[in-house]
């Protein structure tokens, strides 16, 4: 299983050279299925969605795809996905991404997709695979709030797959309130391994081994 797993998309040369190589060939013979669907559930200006949308349409793709999980019939869903090379699964709100995966019966079909393809999460799609990403969770991180405007109060884990958490945005100018005492408070309060992550980092899964690829910081809370 490959994944990278961002805060920000492909914002750097270090990150989309880590795609690349995780892919094996040229973007330009691949397919990427773009999965807006975290994005949705903010309110508010899109520009960001755009601004993501088009940078991953430039890396100059066979075919781009863009794939809503919401609405279609399952298996129509689950055949884009196996038809694209790359899935790229975009930011906004992961507790509306989440309840969109487990909801639709899409969980197990998006890992049977990810034995063969590249996954490329941004911010809320980078954090589907914490098996802590849930209510408890978002009472440690602090944004339960982010939960109960869904009409909801309880989360599933889509996938399950690590024990650790990851936290995108750490230093980003668009949250302000995202530095070391931040973060520092999370941990005093976790019970979970944390990766707090910059806007220009990822976290890179390679056949069952987990490293950082970045132009930036980033902080890691066993």
């Amino acid at each position: 299983m490959n994944l990278l797993l961002t805060a920000s998309g492909l914002r750097n040369e270090t990150l989309r050279d880590a795609l690349r190589d995780m892919l094996g060939k040229p973007f330009g013979s691949a397919n990427v299925a773009y999965v807006p669907t975290a994005s949705l559930a903010e309110p508010g200006d899109h520009g960001w969605v755009l601004d993501d949308m088009n940078r991953v349409h430039g890396l100059g793709w066979r075919e781009f795809d863009i794939l809503e999980l919401n609405g279609l019939p399952r298996q129509l869903v689950l055949d884009r996905l196996l038809h694209a090379d790359v899935i790229y699964v975009s930011g906004g709100s992961h507790y509306h991404l989440a309840r969109s995966i487990t909801r639709n019966g899409l969980a197990d079909g998006f890992l049977e997709a990810l034995e063969s393809r590249v996954y490329v999460g941004f911010s809320a799609g980078s954090m589907m695979f914490s098996r802590h990403l849930d209510e408890h969770s978002a009472d440690v991180i602090g944004d339960a709030a982010d939960l109960h405007v869904l009409g909801a109060t309880t989360v599933e884990p889509p996938f399950g797959l690590f024990d650790w958490y990851l936290k995108p945005h750490l230093y980003s100018p668009d949250f302000p309130e995202r530095d070391d005492a931040w973060a520092d408070r999370i941990v005093e309060r976790a019970d979970f391994p944390i990766y707090f992550l910059d806007d220009e980092t990822a976290v890179r899964v390679r056949d069952g081994k987990v490293d950082v690829v970045s132009e930036g910081r980033w902080r890691f809370h066993p």
